[in-house]
């Protein structure tokens, strides 16, 4: 059973983008602060009602969200 539901952000053209890779779930924001409550809003709105055993996860999961960086010259 999963106790943490994966998220891989990066930077795009012009926002952030977060995208899980435990769900069907892909949301954009202009700053960190505003993808990180669209991130819990998103997987919230996704499992609403979902039995979350069935879907392999404990009853509170925790979001670990990592993020992709340029690599520097």
């Amino acid at each position: 059973m999963k106790r943490t539901i994966q998220v891989r952000i990066s930077r795009g053209d012009r926002q952030f983008v977060a995208d899980c890779l435990d769900l069907a779930v892909v949301t954009q924001a202009l700053t960190l602060d505003e993808l990180a409550s669209n991130v819990r809003e998103a997987i919230g709105l996704h499992l609403d009602g979902e039995d979350m055993e069935a879907l392999g996860f404990s009853s509170n999961p925790t979001i670990l969200a990592t993020m992709e960086l340029e690599a520097v010259a």
